[in-house]
């Protein structure tokens, strides 16, 4: 490896590393249920915190729960992946990189 590309190469790591670094402070949120179930996830997919409105929560119908909050965690992942996904592109100016979204 040429010097030229290692300085590049380390560019592109500090680059990466402030990338990730604004995608933990990115949020998104989702809901489900006309907002009784509202899931926040950072740009790194990791769900800051899951808010459930009391009069969906029915002991006898437990599968009704499971579904709206399956429903905002996909949600929300889909908008984070789609965040992080932007903030790479401009990152790499489109370039595909195995490894990355």
């Amino acid at each position: 490896m040429s010097l030229s590309n290692m300085k590049q190469a380390m560019e592109l790591k500090s680059k990466l590393d402030k990338a990730q670094k604004e995608l933990s402070n990115t949020v998104v949120e989702a809901s489900a249920g006309k907002g009784a179930v509202r899931v926040a996830m950072d740009g790194q997919q990791k769900v800051k915190s899951v808010q459930i409105s009391p009069e969906v929560i029915d002991p006898g119908k437990p599968e009704l729960l499971e579904e709206l909050v399956a429903k905002a965690v996909n949600e929300a992942l889909a908008k984070s992946q789609k965040a992080a996904a932007k903030q790479l592109r401009e990152l790499t100016g489109g370039l595909k990189i195995p490894g990355l979204f």
